[in-house]
């Protein structure tokens, strides 16, 4: 049988998994991807965790110890994610060692709800890169207009960061400036650049949502005949400026410096429109240096039956253009459609990190009434606290 994934691989497209939870840790799910699915890194945001806790009695003993030691909720959230991210890191660290520090990484989010504040986002990721203390973490930062300075600071103190929620070429074209000058500034402050790593989070799928939605409302057969093709026009063209970025002089550079280049990361990757084909995201987006991070059925429907094509975006910016063109032409404003996605891509994880936050407390409070006693999952959990270097 052909291993697609080990072809999509070859191209030059690193597969990670956008997702986590203690269940797949504690049972060697996530280890088990990495060495039979080349899966070589993890991506997690406030969705992922509010639903891993509220689906897993794995985290009651942990909460029992957090409410006995009367923790806060935010500072048990804080706890019980960065336990999970620490425990993933060691799980991912041969793909890391493999690699040269390139792959292997696992993300964690700061406080989306500081998403419009620089200085808090700051420090929220120092405090993260503290507590869970692994070489392979990357920080996840939103790529807010207040974000944006918040990566260089990040990058400068030597903490690798993954910047998320990018939707639009402009705002990927200053989150490109924000990692040069982070570096830059981290070079000058004396860290090693070969050890930082970065990618460029560019949401895919969504872009699709919101512009057909809009298509739909115009009616016209030439507005129908476009859906489906924004989201990856935008990758592509996202690509060409990737492309022309770490090519220039600037960049050379910081590489002779040792440093690794900012790899754009394709997210947002499964369909939401079922008429759509279920690995579209990954089959059109595939070029030499990219992430395409994946929910477990995309990967497995990809290892069934994706089709591996060399290079499906370097050849594809005439076309690409020509789509946004089009759009342009039948109404679709795309600076809209761009703010309105970064708008509520923030509300969207603000809304699941408050999901988490009461999910918590409402578990910490069962947990003080005894109602959340350690279950017997603890004694095997123990052993994973101790591999993981996570305590409560």
């Amino acid at each position: 049988m052909t291993d697609k994934l080990s072809e999509l691989t070859a191209a030059g497209v690193a597969v990670w998994l956008d997702d986590l939870s203690r269940v797949r840790l504690s049972s060697g799910g996530l280890d088990k991807l990495r060495r039979e699915q080349h899966v070589a890194g993890v991506t997690t945001n406030p969705t992922i965790f509010a639903k891993a806790l509220s689906d897993a009695d794995e985290y009651n003993w942990q909460l029992h110890d957090l409410a006995v030691r009367g923790v806060d909720v935010e500072e048990s959230v804080r706890m019980l994610t960065t336990y999970d991210v620490r425990w993933a890191c060691d799980v991912m660290r041969p793909s890391y060692d493999a690699s040269d520090g390139v792959d292997g990484r696992v993300s964690i989010e700061v406080d989306p709800r500081l998403a419009h504040d620089s200085d808090k986002t700051v420090a929220e990721a120092k405090a993260l890169w503290w507590l869970v203390d692994r070489p392979n973490l990357f920080i996840k930062i939103p790529a807010t207009e207040a974000g944006l300075p918040a990566i260089t600071a990040t990058l400068a103190e030597g903490i690798s960061v993954n910047v998320t929620l990018i939707f639009g070429l402009d705002r990927y074209s200053a989150v490109m400036e924000a990692f040069l000058a982070g570096l830059e500034q981290a070079k000058a402050n004396g860290h090693d650049l070969s050890t930082i790593g970065s990618v460029a989070s560019f949401f895919v799928s969504r872009v699709d949502s919101e512009v057909d939605k809009r298509l739909e409302k115009i009616g016209s057969e030439q507005a129908k005949a476009l859906r489906g093709k924004a989201a990856v026009a935008n990758a592509q063209l996202a690509y060409e400026r990737y492309t022309e970025v770490f090519s220039s002089d600037r960049w050379k550079a910081l590489a002779d410096a040792g440093a690794h280049p900012q790899r754009p990361l394709w997210a947002s990757t499964s369909t939401k429109n079922p008429d759509y084909r279920d690995v579209i995201y990954v089959e059109e987006l595939i070029a030499p240096g990219t992430v395409n991070t994946m929910p477990e059925p995309v990967i497995h429907a990809y290892a069934d039956h994706g089709e591996t094509r060399a290079d499906t975006i370097t050849g594809a910016y005439d076309a690409a253009r020509a789509v946004f063109a089009d759009l342009e032409s039948v109404g679709v404003d795309m600076a809209d459609v761009i703010a309105t996605l970064e708008t509520e891509g923030v509300e969207k994880f603000e809304a699941s990190w408050q999901e988490l936050l009461d999910g918590v407390r409402k578990s910490l409070e069962a947990a003080a009434k005894g109602k959340g006693a350690p279950n017997k999952a603890a004694k095997g959990n123990a052993k994973a606290a101790e591999k993981a270097g996570g305590n409560a």
